[in-house]
This record gives structure tokens, sequence and C-alpha cells, in this order.
């Protein structure tokens, strides 16, 4: 049996960073393991490139088709991380935008998710990359956050459906990172002062605990000490109260 693990946004940034560990054993042995991003390139002897767009459809076919062809493939591991997000007030950003983020944000994960699980048996591993946005209300992040809450509960509702198929998903929670990512318009205002309140993440130290996590089948992976502290703050706080620190945190952001 082939094992196979597939990496969504893996030019650049937590992805790259995630194959390059996979490359070097992170998650035990694996024959292949396949990239997809938006301009496919072969690093290793190991590495199988697609360049996909996730909002497509026919990406989608393409992807299950290649798996299908593959009789004796066993995805051991998925990886959703492909994503952007765009700063600002909702009202402000094009439709379009916020509609191809939710695309590439939410459905694909799904669609992947579905495609890959006729692949997966006893052992097989989810990691999903959400966000340390989706533990409460963002504004100038609304999109953005909503569908990082929507990958988080959608894994760990899977992880409980999966679990007695020993099929475990895990959501990974960063903080800000410097990649890619801030190189969309809005990042430099919001994104940098954000930063300087929470500080930014190792894309190293993130891509090792989230695949060590998968590993051991944890339904959640929170890197940082402070932010497991604000999660914990989160379920504990009414509704309200976490709205009002949200915005108390973006007054801060906005006159930092």
């Amino acid at each position: 049996m082939t094992r196979i693990a597939i990496v969504t946004g893996a030019s650049s940034g937590l992805g790259a960073e995630i194959v390059r560990q996979l490359e070097a054993g992170a998650f035990g042995r694996l024959d292949e393991i396949w990239t997809v991003s938006r301009h496919a390139e072969k690093a290793g002897a190991r590495i199988r490139p697609f360049a996909l767009d996730l909002t497509d459809p026919a990406s989608l076919d393409a992807l299950e088709a290649a798996l299908d062809e593959r009789g004796d493939a066993s995805v051991a591991l998925l990886v959703n991380n492909a994503g952007f997000g765009t700063f600002g007030d909702f009202a402000d950003m094009p439709a379009a935008d916020n509609a191809r983020m939710a695309r590439l944000l939410m459905l694909a994960p799904v669609e992947l998710i579905y495609r890959t699980l006729p692949h997966m048996g006893p052992g097989s591993r989810i990691l999903n990359v959400a966000s340390v946005a989706a533990f409460m209300p963002q504004p100038q992040l609304a999109t953005y956050a909503a569908a990082k809450r929507f990958v988080l509960d959608l894994s760990l509702s899977l992880d409980a459906e999966l679990s007695d198929a020993n099929i475990h998903v895990t959501a990974l929670c960063p903080k800000f990172m410097r990649t890619a990512f801030l190189d969309h318009a809005g990042a430099d205002d919001v994104a940098a002062r954000m930063a300087r309140i929470t500080g930014f993440e190792d894309v190293g130290r993130v891509a090792r605990r989230g695949l060590a996590a998968a590993r051991a089948g944890r339904a959640l992976c929170i890197p940082s000490p402070d932010m497991r502290a604000l999660y914990v703050a989160t379920k504990l706080l009414p509704y309200p109260l976490a709205l009002a620190a949200e915005r108390a945190l973006l007054s801060r952001r906005r006159g930092a």
C-alpha cells in the first residue's frame, strides 16, 4: 500500500514548511507527498506537485481522479492549509474577494475531505489549519474569522464522528506568522498592529506541533500558550463581554 500525504497551499509559508518536515520524517513513512498549489514546483524525489485552483470544481475532480487511478493509494495524511485573508471593513471589500475566500477556506476543505475519505483507513489523519481568529468575533477580519470558526467546528465534529474508525481530525490554531499571508491588501495596517499585541509565531514550530498533534490524534492544537489561555477565556466569558473585549483590542490596534 502506497502511503500518501496531501498538502494544500504548499508553495510557501506554513504549507512549504509542513512539506519540508514531512520529507524529514515528521509523520513517519510516506511514499509520496502530493503538494497542491496554484503553481506546481517539484522539490524532492517523493514530491508529486499539482497546480490546482481549489475554488474550481474541475481542479478537485482532477485530484480525485489522480487518487482513483492509484488503486493502491492510502491517504495517510490530508493537510488543508490553502487560504488567504483580506483585512478591512466588510462593506469596503469587493464581494468577489469575500466569496472566493469563503470557497477556499470552507468549501475546499469540505470537498477534499469528502474526496479523500474513501482512500483513508485506520491511522489516517486530517490536519485542518484554522486560526486563533476562530476563537471570537474579529472586526476587520469578519469573513476570515467566520471561515476559520467553521474549520474549527468542522474539525472537532468530524473527529468525533470518525474516531471509531481510528481516523482523527486535528484543528491547528496558530496566531500570525511571518508568511505571504501578510502580503494581501490591508495587512500592513491591521495585521502589523495585531502582531505587536500578540506577537508572531514561528512557522517551523507551528508545523512541528501541528504534525505531532495530528499524529497523536489530538482534536485541537493551539501552539502558543497565551492563545491557549485566550481559548479557555473565550469559553468562559459571556458572548457580549467577549465581543466588547475584541472591540477594545481593535481600538488598540487602530491606535497603535
